[in-house]
């Protein structure tokens, strides 16, 4: 059975659609990237599967509850926003504390639960009130408060969207300590975090399904190879050249760094040296790598028209 199962999923406010004929499938046990620029529809997707706004059509089930008749599937969810919010007056422990008796939980085993949630968060030896937290102390504890009933799947909107490089690498380390014991629904922009800690994902763009796939399929169907040159000089005859090489399928330039996407890595090979030597310019450095997510998202967002 998978975690989400979202059927031609269409939400409308007015004439608007917010989101568009959407059909998903999310394996349990995954971590499933939710991708898309601000505004494609993804907070508002989020918003249909927690029960905060109605479906105009299509259907949506979680944990095999149909959404629109059977709503007890919320009990077996954890939910962290994209700006939390907390009793400032309260410590970290009594918020999960209070957190943990709104679903019913026994004092004593919610008190071996909320140490090991304050361990699993690196938040163990915090005895201050949440209102001295930094943004990434609050979203990390957002994290541990999402797990304080043991759920089946955690949806997360945009957990480290206003973060600093170390709160973005702290909550990406909580979000790896606990993946392995539930599903994960990861809502982001920023695809980098994704492919940290992401084994599939969806983009979205202008509210309907670009693709969908493991990353690793998503590499092999779109990907082709980066190849990575660094030359002593980038004259325009050489550019010019390049762009036309029936194999080059992007060209990018940055400084004497030149990278290029390859759909035929082998004959790429064997037509640079000419051209580069027709040119007259030298070769420091030439690699070629995988693409990442930022450069296949880039690719299907613009082919979108975006």
């Amino acid at each position: 059975m998978a975690a989400v199962e979202i059927e031609k999923l269409t939400k409308k406010f007015g004439a608007v659609a917010a989101v568009y004929n959407l059909t998903l499938h999310v394996p349990k046990g995954t971590v499933f990237g939710f991708l898309g620029p601000n505004g494609a529809g993804k907070t508002t997707t989020l918003r249909i599967l927690l029960g905060l706004a109605a479906p105009t059509a299509g259907e949506v089930r979680i944990l095999g509850k149909n959404i629109r008749e059977d709503r007890s599937y919320l009990r077996r969810v954890g939910f962290l926003p994209d700006v939390p919010v907390f009793y400032n007056w309260m410590t970290a422990r009594e918020y999960l504390r209070f957190t943990g008796e709104l679903f019913g939980l026994e004092p004593a085993p919610l008190s071996r639960k909320i140490e090991e949630l304050l361990e699993l968060v690196g938040l163990q030896k915090e005895k201050k009130r949440i209102g001295g937290f930094s943004r990434g102390m609050k979203q990390r504890l957002g994290l541990a408060q999402a797990l304080v009933n043991d759920p089946e799947i955690v949806f997360l909107d945009e957990p480290t969207s206003a973060l600093d490089p170390i709160g973005r690498k702290e909550v990406l380390d909580s979000i790896n300590a606990f993946k392995d014991r539930v599903t994960v629904f990861f809502s982001s922009h920023i695809l980098a975090d994704v492919e940290r800690v992401c084994s599939r994902a969806a983009i979205i763009d202008r509210v309907e399904l670009v693709t969908e796939g493991s990353i690793a399929e998503l590499r092999q169907k779109y990907g082709g190879r980066t190849l990575e040159l660094e030359v002593t000089e980038v004259p325009d005859q050489l550019l010019q050249k390049l762009q036309e090489a029936p194999w080059c399928e992007r060209l990018e330039v940055e400084g004497n760094l030149l990278k290029l996407g390859a759909m035929d890595e082998e004959k790429a090979g064997r037509t640079i040296p000419p051209l580069l030597a027709e040119a007259g310019v030298g070769i420091i450095r030439l690699e070629s790598r995988e693409p990442d997510l930022e450069e296949i998202f880039m690719k299907l967002v613009k082919r979108n028209g975006s």
